[in-house]
């Protein structure tokens, strides 16, 4: 009975978590006329979304969207998976006092690197480009530290076995240890991945073009602030498309979410 009356609240409160999303796609089938209306008396329709592709060019802002999160993804994880080996199996002088710092980083709000990263990018002459879209996002002492923690809790005898067996570092990182940490990689490219794609603040202030802005910038299309009137019909049908991958990835990756992201370590 306790176990029944349990799963009952987890469904509940699931619920309220899937509630708003049931809202939000039911606004974008009702059209701007019918929204603060009787939903009852509503005829359904999918006309906010063929105004959405009609209105803006939401395939581009996709495609930049999508190619910033991948591309992102790509360097933290890998970045982070040599640093965090680096730090879980070499000795260095200030090993300690590096990986303090780093962990620190993590404590600083993102808002106060905004301007020195917007001078910088600046200098560089990265503004309005992919560049300055993905590069600062390879960077990111949570994905060190975790990599680094997880590399602690592996045994180390099928490394000392390859070198052994006539294998370098970096052969044993990418033969050895990089296999045996699949479950704690899945799990920082899916975290790294939804903050790229949700990421909103950043690339609104380094893109000013159409042609690169995000999906997250482009729904700000549809607000009072660039219109007169808040097309509510589209800018939910726009939430909505910008969700799918979002939905997708945590459909494909959600064991490793669900489980412990640790169990794929090497034992003794």
């Amino acid at each position: 009975m306790k176990t029944y009356f349990l799963y009952c609240a987890l469904f509940l409160l699931a619920l309220t978590m899937i509630l708003p999303f049931f809202a939000m796609f039911l606004i974008s089938l009702a059209g701007n006329e019918n929204i603060f209306t009787d939903y009852t008396n509503i005829n359904l329709s999918f006309c906010s979304y063929k105004n959405v592709f009609q209105s803006i060019p939401i395939i581009k802002y996709f495609l930049n969207s999508f190619i910033v999160a991948i591309v992102t993804t790509l360097g933290q994880v890998s970045i982070a998976s040599l640093a965090g080996y680096g730090f879980a199996r070499t000795s260095f002088k200030g090993k300690n006092l590096l990986l303090f710092i780093i962990i620190l980083t993590m404590m600083v709000p993102s808002q106060v690197n905004i301007v020195p990263l917007f001078y910088i990018m600046s200098k560089l002459g990265w503004i309005n480009t992919y560049q300055a879209l993905i590069v600062p996002g390879f960077f990111g002492g949570f994905g060190v530290f975790m990599m680094k923690q997880y590399f602690d809790t592996m045994e180390k005898d099928l490394e000392d076995a390859s070198y052994l067996d006539g294998c370098n570092s970096f052969g044993t990182f990418f033969k050895i240890a990089l296999p045996c940490a699949m479950p704690a990689i899945a799990t920082l490219s899916i975290f790294t991945f939804v903050s790229s794609w949700n990421s909103f603040m950043w690339p609104l202030i380094v893109t000013n073009t159409e042609s690169m802005r995000t999906l997250a910038v482009g729904l700000t299309v549809f607000k009072g602030s660039f219109r007169e009137v808040t097309m509510w019909g589209e800018l939910m049908a726009c939430s909505c498309i910008c969700s799918i991958p979002i939905i997708l990835i945590f459909i494909l990756g959600k064991k490793y979410l669900i489980n412990n992201p640790f169990e794929g370590s090497v034992k003794g």
